[in-house]
């Protein structure tokens, strides 16, 4: 079976650049583990302004954008995440909206999770934004 490669380029609105290469078995989640982080570096906008924190970004961009701005470092709960986005967006969200979010990002590779259903608490997982081209 040939080699595969697959490479992605991203550049923000500052003119920074992102550049990631894909070798080997690649498969469908690392693919979407490098757009994950591509859209969470700002490399895809759809048209939108991420700094402006425009109305139609989705609740899913908003809660990575507070996890990356305001919760990089340490545990959070789901209801630390509801706190930064009602107070941000100045908007109430469920915390069951939180929970789902917080479960795909997790599911994704963005986030470390612990502790029982009940007490769940999360980490964002620096080392898949290091080595997101490592397999899963």
């Amino acid at each position: 079976m040939p080699r595969s490669k697959l490479k992605f380029e991203a550049e923000d609105e500052s003119g920074g650049k992102l550049t990631i290469t894909l070798e080997g078995a690649i498969s469908r989640n690392k693919i979407l583990q490098i757009l994950d982080l591509v859209e969470l570096m700002g490399g895809l906008s759809n048209g939108k302004q991420h700094n402006d924190e425009s109305e139609s970004s989705t609740k899913l961009e908003r809660i990575k954008k507070i996890i990356m701005d305001k919760l990089a470092v340490g545990w959070f709960s789901s209801r630390d995440v509801q706190a930064e986005y009602e107070l941000v967006y100045n908007e109430q969200i469920r915390l069951s909206t939180i929970s789902t979010y917080l479960q795909r990002l997790h599911n994704s590779g963005l986030l470390l999770r612990s502790g029982s259903r009940a007490m769940r608490n999360y980490k964002l997982n620096k080392m898949s934004l290091s080595r997101v081209s490592d397999s899963t």
